[in-house]
């Protein structure tokens, strides 16, 4: 297991996360200006603490000599700086909310914007296994992240304040008393860190992974909830997840038997601490040569600046949780920040060329991984306002073909002629639903066009869903669309995008292959009126009469292309 050490490069670590909003963002006056206004309550926060410790020592001395006017006026005193100490404590509390909120803000969106740039969310939930759970590293890490270290910088802030103020008062009072605390809370600190550490830290970062798993296998469950309940896999998926579910308990136990190990340390060590200023001054108050009070004093003095010394010990279980989520964020910022692979003579890539046309030129096409060649040498034009059809065996390279016109594989070499990206609609076999209203989701992507609701109904008679807006209370309805559709209304909804946007271009991967050969027929029918250039894959001998050739991948890196009328189905692909 790997271990994670509180050194300086946890510190690098954090940085690393970190400058991105404090150093090179646009807010980051603003959230150092409000840091340091923090600060300077933390400052007068410690110096109330001193005096309300000071006055503790002054009340008692005064019930010890029973002079009255010395007892109310250091309560009265007393009882003033703790109204204001309650008043910056409070104000503390919201200012570090505030920085948390507008840190976690900025973070989260800075994370987005990386995550969905570049096509990234589809490399990383795709073929690349660099990082897992990037969902929960954007939504629950960069909130733990945050909330720790503001928490941890409040302590750690506290602790230094309180060390610096009540030392000076423990000095005055004793200095025999300074060099055993130190001496004192560098062991326990030492034995914690050392001891402890090296063991707790790696197992939290374990159990977030572990945690991570589970919650991804109960969600995959929920989003192919139909096809396990077809087959039957309700045991099989059950045993599943207790097996992952005992490997988050499994390390959870290991946790749990450390921290108890690690709380009887704390608290016999610290519990020790309230001995201590009474055998260093107990000879001296029973000599008569100091006041009573005086071991109030710095027995608070010395609590303090224990409590402050050890703020690593007492904050230990923060600490480990946090430096797992600066690990995970660094790491998942990194995978993020990875430039496109350089073509190598090993390893090329495709060149893409932005045009009129769509011409496949001496394509060759590779899996991501470079481990395998699907075609090789393909080299085929689509004129403008017909079809191709890409047929073949199945595992051949049909859809990956596809891919490589998006940009989304480009492992390979040779040249993709097409128009820009935004001029070519993609239909997959499995439509995807966004979130939001019946028009919005006839519209995606171009959601921005001013389509009147009579075209819109009328297409939705084309795709044969006449009844669809009736249904759910009209256009504006809003409803779990992936869950009310069937997979056929699926596919003629998405249809129905590609008749409102017309694009120049559409790319079908099987988009009716859930469809009847009539109502396939009939949205072909509708596509062939239009003035797009389209290209499918399907396996259909009824689809070639809307296609003028047919790319056939004959799946041994093989591939012809042959006219519409000569092609032969010679079996279902």
């Amino acid at each position: 297991m790997k271990k994670i050490n509180l050194n300086f490069s946890g510190f690098q670590r954090f940085w690393a996360v970190a400058k991105s909003y404090w150093w090179e963002s646009e807010e980051k006056w603003k959230a150092i200006g409000l840091l340091l206004l923090l600060i300077f309550l933390l400052i007068f926060h410690a110096q109330m603490n001193v005096l309300q410790n000071s006055q503790r020592g002054e009340f008692v001395s005064a019930l010890a000599n029973q002079d009255a006017g010395r007892f109310w006026q250091a309560i009265l005193m007393y009882l003033g700086a703790v109204l204001i100490f309650m008043l910056i404590q409070a104000y503390s509390h919201y200012l570090e909310d505030k920085v948390r909120w507008f840190w976690r803000g900025w973070l989260t969106n800075f994370y987005l914007q990386k995550y969905m740039k570049n096509q990234k969310f589809y490399q990383l939930g795709s073929w690349t296994g660099k990082i897992d759970n990037p969902d929960q590293r954007i939504s629950e890490d960069i909130e733990n992240f945050c909330h720790m270290a503001l928490i941890l910088f409040m302590h750690f802030s506290k602790a230094f304040f309180n060390i610096f103020a009540f030392g000076i008062v423990l000095w005055s009072i004793s200095h025999n008393l300074v060099i055993l605390l130190i001496v004192y809370a560098s062991v326990g600190t030492l034995i914690t860190t050392v001891g402890f550490g090296s063991i707790l830290i790696p197992l939290k970062a374990e159990q977030l992974k572990r945690e991570a798993n589970f919650r991804f296998g109960l969600v995959r469950i929920r989003e192919n909830a139909e096809s396990i309940a077809f087959y039957r896999g309700a045991i099989r998926e059950l045993n599943n997840l207790k097996q992952i579910f005992n490997r988050v308990l499994s390390n959870y136990n290991k946790i749990i038997a450390w921290e108890r190990n690690l709380e009887i340390f704390s608290n016999g060590y610290q519990a020790i601490t309230w001995v201590l200023p009474a055998l260093i001054l107990g000879p001296r108050i029973l000599a008569g040569d100091t006041e009573v009070g005086v071991l109030t004093e710095a027995g608070g003095a010395f609590i303090n600046v224990f409590n402050s010394l050890i703020v690593l010990i007492r904050q230990f279980e923060r600490m480990t949780n946090f430096v797992a989520a600066i690990e995970r964020l660094e790491s998942f910022e990194k995978v993020l920040d990875e430039p496109q692979t350089l073509p190598t003579e090993e390893n090329q890539t495709i060149d893409v060329v932005e045009d009129v046309r769509l011409h496949l030129e001496n394509l060759t096409l590779q899996t991501p991984n470079y481990q395998r060649t699907l075609v090789k040498d393909v080299s085929v034009e689509v004129k403008p306002g017909e079809g191709m059809l890409i047929a073949g065996a199945s595992g051949g390279g049909k859809s990956s073909i596809l891919r490589a016109i998006a940009s989304l594989w480009n492992s390979g070499s040779g040249k993709i002629y097409r128009p820009k990206l935004d001029e070519i609609l993609f239909l997959p076999q499995r439509p995807y639903l966004i979130l939001g209203s019946l028009r919005d989701q006839l519209l995606y992507p171009r959601t921005d066009l001013n389509i009147s609701d009579t075209e819109i109904y009328q297409v939705l008679e084309e795709v044969n869903l006449p009844d669809l807006a009736e249904r759910f209370g009209g256009l504006d309805a809003v409803e779990d669309w992936e869950r009310v559709f069937s997979m056929g209304e699926q596919q003629r909804v998405a249809f129905a995008r590609l008749l409102l946007t017309q694009p120049r271009y559409a790319i079908l991967d099987e988009a009716t292959s859930a469809l009847d050969v009539k109502n396939e027929q009939n949205l072909y029918k509708h596509l062939q009126s239009l003035s797009t250039t389209y290209i499918s894959v399907g396996h259909r001998p009824t689809l070639l009469q809307y296609h003028q050739q047919v790319l056939e991948v004959v799946g041994d890196e093989t591939w012809r292309v042959s006219a519409a009328q000569d092609y032969k189905f010679l079996a279902s692909g």
